[in-house]
């Protein structure tokens, strides 16, 4: 009886620590810089003439996934001044993870990193 009860313990902190590992992870970056009353355009692609998947105004909080163009990653800089995260990602698209139709089926979009700074909560 108390072998049983150790292995489906055991079986749980197994299943447990699967999941935590495959959990995705997000930076999360926060629309700024826009002239009142713009929005930012998230893009199928990372071009300005890619489809238009939503447009989020000064203040959303963006779920960034970390890929952004050039191989830059959005979590090896987390730990630089917010200004150094600004300039790196400034010329760049970076990639977010949103719910365009606000329906819950999340899909991967791209923002131009000009109009994103690191969220502080």
């Amino acid at each position: 009886m108390t072998n049983t009860l150790a292995t489906r313990m055991a079986a749980a902190i197994l299943l447990t620590a699967a999941t935590a590992s495959t959990a995705a992870t997000f930076a999360a970056f926060q629309v700024n810089g826009l002239a009142f009353g713009d929005t930012l355009n998230v893009r199928k692609y990372p071009s300005n003439q890619s489809q238009k998947q939503a447009a989020y105004p000064n203040g959303t909080v963006l779920q960034m996934t970390g890929k952004c163009t050039d191989g830059l990653d959005l979590f090896d800089i987390a730990g630089q001044p917010r200004w150094k995260q600004e300039q790196a990602v400034r010329y760049r698209w970076c990639q977010v993870w949103h719910d365009p139709a606000r329906n819950g089926e999340f899909v991967t979009g791209w923002v131009y990193g000009r109009y994103i700074t690191p969220h502080r909560p």
